[in-house]
């Protein structure tokens, strides 16, 4: 079974309980205290809501596969979205035992202190915003920053010398997207600016396809003429990654030193990739539920609002519950 991005992410659906294959009953199993109606009632969990199994086997089976695509390339693993809606404490530790992944990224500060928190060891980089209190406090748990605009010249001398030690960072580069970071014609300048800060260094340089077709390799050639003027101005700008999964599949010119996926990860394929010839990507979850009742409908019998089926043999029918849904 393959999915796609839109499918993955209906799939993995807010709500439900998420569980490890080989464990315990997820945490709202049978018993578990929900919490209290307004009349102080205790409300407990009947067990059998349903909730997500994570396959750890499958996520390194496609990090596998991710790598032999990228060449053996490192991979900076893309974890936003709370892990694409699988949970940061479950799937962060996953993919930090990776020896294939250097590093995992997000773009939410507090999802960065949740990996940390969770027990990844490995590089974590904030690819958003952040301003001097909210900088100081994730390099001080050794979390890497993505300056991306000209405030970063000035925030972070002051995050250096509040912590008394070195702040690694990757550039963030507009070469297209027109969403974040510093656009490409100024970027080379501003980067030496940067990599002259005492107490600052540049592991990487990174940017955003917009994937499409001509620009994409119109960014490519973008990214690639800001280094060549970083190196003219004596500055290097590290590992420049461009490539996400759809570049992957589609933009091998484009893998450069690094790559960063993100929903290939945990099983779902980029629109129009051709996936039995490139790459066997395992389903990283499975939805589990509990059937609540089976009957059998005899011929006439309807199923819930509107009757869309109805029966016309003996057909036995099992009910599913769906979530917290009301009604």
């Amino acid at each position: 079974m393959s999915l796609s991005r839109r499918e993955f992410l209906s799939a993995s659906i807010a709500g439900c309980a998420v569980s490890v294959p080989g464990r315990d009953l997820p945490a709202n199993s049978i018993g578990q205290a929900q919490g209290a109606s307004e009349s102080g009632i205790s409300v407990t969990d009947s067990g059998f809501d349903p909730w997500i199994e994570i396959d750890a086997a499958a996520i390194r089976h496609n990090v596998r596969e991710i790598a032999r695509l990228a060449g053996d390339r490192p991979i900076l693993a893309v974890a936003k979205n709370n892990g694409y809606g699988l949970g940061l404490e479950r799937v962060g530790p996953i993919l930090d035992g990776c020896s294939e992944i250097v590093g995992l990224a997000v773009v939410k500060a507090e999802q960065a202190v949740k990996l940390r928190a969770a027990g990844v060891e490995k590089p974590i980089l904030l690819m958003g915003l952040f301003d001097e209190e909210i900088g100081t406090e994730l390099a001080a748990h050794d979390i890497e920053l993505a300056p991306l605009s000209s405030e970063a010249e000035f925030v972070l001398p002051r995050i250096v010398a509040r912590l008394n030690h070195n702040v690694s960072v990757h550039l963030y580069l507009d070469t297209g997207m027109s969403r974040m970071g510093v656009p490409h014609g100024r970027a080379a300048a501003w980067a030496e600016r940067i990599a002259g800060i005492d107490g600052v260094r540049v592991k990487g340089t990174f940017s955003a396809l917009t994937e499409e077709d001509s620009f994409d390799v119109e960014q490519l050639k973008r990214l690639l003429a800001v280094r060549r003027e970083a190196e003219h101005r004596g500055v290097d700008l590290g590992l420049l990654h461009l490539a996400s999964s759809h570049a992957l599949f589609f933009r091998p010119q484009a893998l450069l030193e690094m790559v960063r996926p993100g929903l290939v990860l945990y099983g779902a394929y980029p629109a129009g990739a051709n996936e039995t010839d490139a790459a066997a990507l395992h389903p990283a979850f499975r939805l589990r539920a509990r059937v609540v009742r089976v009957e059998q409908l005899q011929p006439g019998d309807g199923v819930s609002y509107g009757r869309d089926y109805v029966a016309d043999t003996p057909t036995w029918v099992a009910t599913l519950p769906v979530g917290h849904a009301d009604g």
